[in-house]
């Protein structure tokens, strides 16, 4: 009935109904339930009925792997890709593509016509859906719901959040009948385990039967922990080894620094995990996948995979972190060390997952993991059709309670909340297809807007409080009949009072004997006197209640200050994204890009862009600036505006960018100056990259590609010099590329920077740059 040849749980089967029957769909499952199942019963389905779907992913290595998957699935001539640097058979039946992609298509501009983007689709996949949470890419997610015409069935896939059902109305809302399907059974159960590094053999069980912190486990010592007689010496190597005792591998080991994957995975370098029939078979897989990918030779890593370990992050290059997921796959690695970023979709499940420590370090400071961050990364344990229980093993520190690690490991998902932001294209490209106020109406649709009551909601019981304690302070009965106004009037004519007669006082003494009928001595005495008249007339000059009163009146006044403030942040909420796409509209407007609410021709240039603040990067390339750079030059300009900060500040580059390229960055400050201030006095904040660590490296690596000098030893050669990461390089020069191609097909650019900009992307666009 549904395609399969295994019987498809309830979930899945209620969702794929809902599809048959014309219905959009929102399925929110635990990671690893059987989601993709129900993309694929849509695949069927358009396959059948010879129309189009589209699978989105928000990761370009989840494009790729996904395309693979279904290339083997339904046939290469039936399935594309399109990512930001990748074009294949984009008119297929089934297309996969990152979400910026679907997203850019229904702006149509430089996809082509909507009409032509969308021709004969009848579904798209937002496949992970929750990364709307997403702080820097989430707004791409509610763009693509809101814009998508209301004729395609939206599935949209998430792992567990708490207010999937919201989702929903709002999806019912802005596109079109959707149902939702939820569900919290996983198929493989989830067993919690505490790692003591005090007891470096056990592992206990987190958990009583009933979901209680078991009692056996205790608080971690600091004295034990840091104390090299009394801690373990190598506890990565005896987690390991615990596990592989217990029959718990494979395993994936989630840290929070690339630097601590290296060393944890060097620390399992003696261990022998694998059967020899194990080691001959991986030894053999990955000599061919270096024959096959040489620029991988010195890898110091190949003998630790050989012997079943890896670590695996950004820091490293793309093709030895599909080595690595490949072997793992086939369960031929035992242990990888990894970061969160596993968890975030890449087919990789384990029998174990091992969290290091329930909190991490960001750019604020050290915080506890959310409830869906370690969802995310206990959910990779537990292999459907292999593993009856998936473990998840959290490794003890004295920087977190075993009491915390019990709270967070039985927490509920956190809601999914809106990050919606307004930008600049995304202004000019509504404004060139709709009115004001019809852009008004686009913006309202919004996740965010839709769910600011639940945001709103806690400022209105604040304000319920602030007004309570008003009241009351109003409230207040005096004894003689006063009103508050008239005591105010009352401490006002008191502090003029004692401000009078200090004066005069002075003035008196100051004047002495001989001089005690002066003027301005009698001036005051007589204000003095004038006041003092005044002031009795009041009875809270001897009122026993006038303290209390007074201090009634002091608070009335603090909390209608704070009542006034409350009410503008209410009012900003409520119109918030109006608000700052007002604001973008204003610097536009500023910046010559918009008139009479329609992009100029500059403004065309800067909504074909696609970038962090498309305002800064089309300001530079219409500047002129970069007119006269050779293609090693423009690549280095590009790569420091492509380029964000570097995590550490330890790493430097070897050698600073050449004279040119020094000279054009210099300007370019100029330029970001210009744009911070227009952006700081209308209260928005957008990110301006302007960094140089990469820049003589590609000016290196642009130089350096000739037919006398292989691919290989020109990168060999640029990092015998250099301590950067090589998949820190990748993603650069990646980026760098990006930018490069979208200078290509712009209009209005002159035609020798879009002849340079193709050679740079040509000579940066080679082995290993261009491996995914």
């Amino acid at each position: 009935m549904y395609g399969f040849d295994f019987e498809l749980d309830d979930f899945q089967k209620e969702a794929i109904e809902h599809i048959k029957n014309g219905k959009s769909v929102v399925v929110c499952a635990p990671t690893g339930a059987g989601k993709t199942c129900i993309a694929q019963s849509a695949i069927h389905l358009a396959l059948e009925n010879n129309t189009r779907i589209f699978y989105t992913t928000p990761l370009k290595a989840l494009s790729n792997q996904k395309y693979f998957d279904f290339s083997r699935q339904y046939g290469e001539e039936n399935v594309g890709l399109l990512t930001g640097d990748t074009t294949i058979n984009r008119d297929a039946q089934i297309v996969v593509m990152t979400t910026e992609v679907f997203r850019n298509m229904l702006y149509g501009t430089t996809f082509g016509t909507i009409k032509d983007n969308l021709k004969d689709v009848k579904y798209v996949v937002l496949d992970e859906v929750h990364y709307m949470n997403d702080e820097q890419r989430g707004t791409v997610w509610e763009e693509s719901i809101i814009y998508c015409p209301t004729n395609i069935q939206i599935i949209a896939l998430s792992a567990t959040v708490q207010n999937s059902k919201q989702l929903t109305n709002w999806i019912n809302t802005v596109h079109s009948g959707t149902e939702h399907v939820f569900t919290d059974f996983r198929p493989v159960p989830l067993r919690f385990y505490y790692y003591d590094s005090s007891k470096p053999d056990t592992v206990l069980p987190l958990l009583t039967p009933d979901g209680k912190l078991n009692k056996k486990i205790k608080p971690e010592s600091k004295y034990k922990y840091f104390n090299k007689k009394t801690s373990v010496k190598n506890p990565v190597a005896s987690i390991t080894l615990a596990l592989k005792e217990k029959n718990m591998l494979p395993a994936i080991y989630f840290t929070f620094s690339r630097k601590k994957c290296d060393e944890n995975a060097q620390k399992c370098a003696n261990l022998e995990l694998l059967t020899k029939d194990e080691a001959i078979k991986v030894a053999s897989l990955v000599d061919e996948y270096i024959k096959e990918n040489p620029y991988l030779e010195n890898n110091p890593q190949i003998e630790l995979i050989k012997k079943g370990v890896a670590s695996h992050h950004a820091g490293l290059l793309p093709g030895w972190k599909l080595l690595v997921e490949r072997l793992f796959q086939q369960g031929l690695i035992k242990m990888v060390f990894a970061t969160e970023t596993l968890a975030a979709g890449i087919n990789m499940p384990a029998r174990t997952t091992v969290i290091s420590s329930i909190s991490k370090r960001t750019d604020e400071g050290h915080r506890m993991l959310s409830a869906n961050e370690f969802l995310q990364m206990s959910g990779r344990a537990g292999r459907r059709g292999m593993d009856e229980i998936g473990y998840v093993v959290i490794v003890g520190t004295p920087f977190q309670t075993p009491q915390e690690v019990a709270t967070l490991a039985t927490s509920d998902a956190n809601p999914l909340e809106s990050k919606f932001s307004p930008c600049y294209s995304m202004v000019l490209n509504l404004l060139q297809r709709f009115s004001l106020d019809e852009a008004k109406e686009l913006i309202l649709k919004t996740f965010g807007y839709y769910s600011s009551s639940d945001r709103i909601s806690p400022l209105l019981s604040q304000m319920e409080e602030y007004q309570y304690i008003i009241n009351a302070a109003k409230n207040y009965v005096c004894p003689f009949g006063f009103k508050n106004e008239d005591l105010i009037e009352y401490g006002k004519l008191k502090n003029i009072y004692v401000q009078t007669r200090t004066i005069y006082k002075t003035l008196k003494r100051q004047a002495g004997k001989t001089n005690k009928n002066a003027p301005e001595v009698l001036e005051y005495a007589k204000k003095s006197k004038e006041l003092r008249r005044k002031i009795e007339l009041f009875g809270c000059d001897t009122c026993k209640l006038y303290k209390k009163h007074k201090k009634e009146l002091e608070l009335l006044a603090r909390y209608e200050k704070k009542a006034r403030q409350l009410k503008k942040e209410i009012e900003f909420q409520k119109d918030v994204y109006w608000q700052k796409f007002l604001a973008h509209k204003n610097i536009l407007e500023i910046t010559d890009n918009l008139a009479d609410n329609f992009p100029t021709s500059r403004g065309k240039v800067t909504m074909a862009l696609r970038s962090e603040n498309e305002l800064y990067l089309s300001e530079v390339i219409l500047s002129g600036l970069l007119d006269d750079l050779n293609p090693s030059e423009l690549a280095s300009v590009i790569c420091a505006l492509a380029c964000e900060e570097m995590r550490t500040k330890d790493d430097c580059p070897v050698n600073p960018p050449c004279q040119k390229v020094r000279k054009v960055l210099g300007k370019i400050k100029d330029i970001r100056r210009k744009i911070y201030i227009l952006e700081r006095d209308n209260n928005i904040e957008n990110p301006m990259n302007l960094h140089s660590h990469f820049c003589s490296l590609i000016e290196f690596w642009v130089n350096s590609d000739n037919p006398e000098t292989s691919s290989i030893a020109s990168w060999e050669q640029m990092f015998s010099e250099s301590e950067f990461s090589q998949g820190d390089v990748v993603r650069a020069f990646k980026r760098t590329i990006d930018i490069l191609r979208q200078i290509t097909i712009l209009e209005g650019v002159k035609s020798e920077l879009v002849q340079n900009a193709k050679i740079a992307i040509r000579s940066i666009n080679r082995e290993p740059v261009n491996v995914d």
